[in-house]
């Protein structure tokens, strides 16, 4: 028989042995040598970033982030990179966030890890929203959480047919962070507060029909995308987008395709525009059309304290800089993670 206070003991101690395990395997993490996690490379007149994770479908962590956010400002400085390209490793996703395990491992053993992770991550997001050079991701497969933050803000940003697109942060108790504040309230109508709210997925050219990305090529031609685009002399902003425009131009996947969204749109206007999660449940109940109730299903399934986070975290978005909104995400991301 344990008594109590022997038991109090053993589990006191598993708990910090527990702890220290956790600690210990960070440490390693935060040490270890992240080149063949990303792989940085002058290639002609490019700078390539290719997050290299594909088992982990590409997700980020601190490491990469401090390779990435470096060797950026370095090309951005460069006077013979005119432009810098990221791309994902693998095939099957572009980036598919940051690396939720480690980051909640590290909210529950060392607060610290999980600051420098969030600020770090912003800071990057920031870096490449103010970018001097043309920067260009190739959001080819899954582009969720982290990986729309190193790609939306950037100055052009290519689907595929096999891309798919969402934050879907209000199921896992968070918000849709790295500038979603910044770039979902200025897609059109209420379609960002929509996406923020819901999860909802767009895939393939939905992603650029809702203005996620500036262009959409056939998957099949991406290779030769890059390829055409590191082989430019000297190029300017201009010459970049004529080579993405002629690319886009000539994709005929699912060309003749309307918005996946299209229908519903005026829906989503009206009942996404309140001030209130409350009044956004009731616009949907008294509206009472399939597409309608489903939102509200998935809505009913999520964190109630993301859901209002969320909305006012746009709201207050929707008239603030990129920086700006980079710094309330920041705050916000300390008092739900700690």
């Amino acid at each position: 028989m344990v008594l109590p206070e022997a038991w109090s003991f053993m589990c006191r101690f598993n708990s910090f042995k527990r702890t220290n395990i956790i600690l210990q395997h960070l440490r390693r993490s935060m040490h270890m040598d992240a080149a063949g996690e990303v792989l940085l490379e002058r290639r002609g007149c490019a700078g390539v970033i290719t997050l290299n994770r594909p088992k982990f479908l590409n997700a980020l962590n601190l490491n990469m982030i401090r390779h990435i956010y470096p060797q950026l400002k370095n090309w951005e400085q460069d006077p013979e990179t005119f432009l810098i390209i990221i791309k994902g490793a693998g095939g099957k996703a572009f980036c598919s966030g940051g690396d939720i395990r480690v980051i909640s491992e590290a909210g529950r053993a060392n607060q610290k890890i999980a600051q420098d992770f969030f600020r770090e991550e912003y800071r990057l997001n920031n870096a490449i929203g103010s970018c001097q050079k043309p920067y260009v991701a190739l959001i080819h497969g899954i582009t969720m959480g982290g990986g729309v933050g190193v790609s939306v803000h950037g100055q052009f940003r290519v689907a595929t047919e096999k891309s798919l697109f969402a934050m879907p942060e209000t199921a896992i108790g968070l918000f849709p962070d790295v500038g979603g504040g910044y770039f979902l309230p200025r897609l059109q109508g209420k379609l960002g507060y929509f996406l923020a709210l819901t999860g909802f997925r767009l895939k393939g050219r939905d992603v650029y029909a809702a203005g996620i990305a500036t262009h959409f090529v056939d998957s099949e031609k991406l290779g030769m995308l890059e390829e055409d685009l590191i082989a430019l002399k000297s190029p300017s902003k201009e010459n970049i987008a004529d080579v993405l425009e002629a690319y886009h131009t000539k994709s005929k996947i699912d060309q003749d395709k309307s918005f996946i969204l299209e229908e519903h749109m005026d829906k989503i206007n009206s009942c996404f525009s309140a001030n209130t999660v409350e009044q956004i449940i009731e616009n949907l109940q008294q509206d009472g059309s399939s597409f309608a109730l489903e939102q509200l299903k998935v809505i009913n399934k999520m964190s109630p304290t993301s859901l209002k986070i969320t909305l006012r975290q746009l709201m207050e978005g929707s008239s603030k800089t990129l920086q700006e909104v980079l710094i309330m995400e920041y705050r916000l991301s300390q008092a739900c993670m700690f």
